[in-house]
């Protein structure tokens, strides 16, 4: 057995989560897991489907129901997309109206 981020060997029991299943702390890097876990990592074509869905406009909840994902995984997950949106916006004249005017 060993942790899943440093690959240390070095762990500790560290109580119980909310589905009843051993969690264990590693002492090298302090990361807290359990074996076997129910739920993976959610894959990139989840992923399109969250953000196609998201430019419906649908609800975060109806969105996580439909994908299977958890409210708080896909609040974190549109949080960090809205951090990699850049803020400001590039205007261009548009070279039609310029002549109308001339």
């Amino acid at each position: 057995m060993h942790c899943p981020d440093c690959h240390s060997t070095k762990l500790v029991k560290n109580g119980f989560n909310a589905l009843k299943k051993q969690l264990y702390r590693c002492k090298e890097c302090g990361r807290q897991f359990v074996l076997n876990p129910a739920k993976g990592p959610i894959s990139d074509d989840k992923k399109r489907l969250i953000d196609r869905l998201l430019l419906e406009r649908i609800s975060l909840a109806g969105i996580a129901r439909v994908v299977g994902v958890s409210e708080s995984w896909l609040q974190t997950y549109v949080n960090e997309k809205y951090a990699q949106t850049p803020r400001e916006a590039q205007v261009k004249k548009d070279p039609r109206t310029a002549q109308d005017r001339v």
